[in-house]
């Protein structure tokens, strides 16, 4: 029975060198997880039992066991490559074949699903057109690169402090090229139905203490009353403010209704019209300092193209438009196991799910057990390659003693034969 010892010595010490040897092989393979040769001894069996005498017969391979420790995150310059850090695998799509993985280098294709490099889907949950997550099934990623349709202004703010020490123009009645009818004047973009930006510009004239007069121009139109044209302002030429003793806001005190009729202020515009908009001037004060603009918002934008993606750590995908907009895309789900060291490797960087390893649960990073997301970066295989290095030399010195055994017992049976 002698040589059996050494034979097994033998099959278990190459065993474990190829897999040293494979760790070292992918020891630059993004989302790698090194493997280990777990060894066990061998007793034969017997009808009478086992004495506490009883040799065995040598060793096997009981298990290739799976490290899933976290490995090195590198940065990169694209922003699809996307690490995980912490526990969780992405959830890979092939044809309606799930898979696993830990390489989160992706890529947009022809259809604008996130794929890798082998056309595995990415899965997670889908957005609306308002950027609304669908969290109810993931499915595969896709990201829309159509334009993002423009939005007409529906609202339009301004805080601004006009100077309590300003006179009364002596000049009337208002007019929009003669500097001397009013004190101050300020201007901001509004956007129509088509994403066309207009130019809206407010003028103040101080009518008595504590009693100011606004006017409208839309691309510099306005007519001899007053009123831009085709621009109606609470039913009134002009909207008056008043503010009281310490300079706060008495009216209006809520915003107003501006309605702009296109086909006067541009009869070849083609836009919606009228464009009914809330112009809140409720933030204005009236203090002795100069008149300023403190601050102005709308929330009409043009349309705009797709110009670039961001990745958040939970894995909300963000898309950047020409028009400076930001719209939710999706968001990429991980999945984790009870049991990851039960997930049968397939290849590729892929991991299925086996009944040893139990059911994946699948949610958003950050969530549970799940790790959060780093965009733009890549995580290492986690090979320490110095200590592979050791273990081979180990392993080599293991699969050399093996085979002295065996030579050994080689010249122990020649010298029984010779006798």
């Amino acid at each position: 029975m002698g040589f059996q010892h050494g034979l097994s010595g033998l099959s278990a010490a190459s065993t474990n060198l190829d897999v040293i040897g494979n760790n070292v092989a992918n020891v630059n393979t993004a989302g790698f997880k090194q493997s280990q040769a777990q060894f066990t001894d061998i007793f034969a069996n017997s009808l009478s039992g086992s004495g506490s005498s009883q040799v065995g017969i040598g060793a096997r391979v009981s298990t290739i066991a799976q490290s899933f420790t976290q490995g090195n995150i590198s940065p990169t310059s694209n922003p699809l490559d996307i690490a995980i850090n912490g526990q969780g695998f992405y959830r890979m799509d092939e044809g309606g074949v799930i898979s696993y993985s830990r390489n989160g280098q992706f890529h947009v294709d022809g259809n604008g699903f996130l794929t890798n490099a082998n056309g595995a889907n990415l899965t997670g949950y889908t957005a609306d057109a308002n950027g609304n997550i669908d969290a109810s099934k993931p499915t595969s990623l896709k990201l829309t690169t159509s334009d993002l349709a423009p939005q007409a202004t529906s609202t339009f703010e301004m805080g601004f402090n006009l100077s309590s020490d300003a006179t009364v123009p002596a000049i009337t009645p208002f007019s929009t090229t003669n500097l001397d009818t009013f004190n101050w004047q300020t201007s901001g973009v509004i956007v129509d139905s088509l994403g066309n930006e207009h130019v809206l510009a407010t003028f103040f004239q101080k009518s008595a203490a504590n009693t100011w007069n606004v006017y409208a121009t839309v691309d510099g139109k306005v007519d001899a009353a007053g009123l831009p044209d085709g621009v109606t302002s609470g039913g009134a030429a002009s909207q008056a403010l008043t503010f009281d003793g310490t300079g706060a806001l008495l009216s209006p005190a809520a915003p107003i209704t501006v309605e702009v009729n296109w086909g006067t202020i541009n009869p070849t515009l083609g836009a919606v019209s009228p464009l009914s908009f809330s112009l809140d001037l409720t933030k204005a004060t009236q203090y002795g300092a100069g008149f300023g603009q403190n601050s102005i918002s709308q929330d009409g934008f043009t349309s705009g193209r797709l110009a670039g993606f961001t990745t958040a750590a939970d894995g909300v995908i963000q898309g950047s438009y020409t028009n400076g907009q930001t719209r939710t895309l999706g968001q990429i789900v991980l999945a984790n196991f009870i049991n990851p060291q039960g997930l049968n490797p397939v290849g590729d960087g892929l991991w299925v799910e086996t009944p040893n390893s139990g059911q994946p649960v699948v949610g958003p990073p950050k969530t549970g057990t799940l790790g959060a997301l780093q965009a733009s970066a890549v995580e290492d295989a986690n090979v320490d390659l110095t200590t592979e290095l050791v273990k081979m030399i180990t392993a080599q010195r293991m699969y050399q003693a093996n085979a002295k055994s065996i030579e050994t017992q080689d010249a122990v049976l020649q010298t029984l034969v010779n006798l």
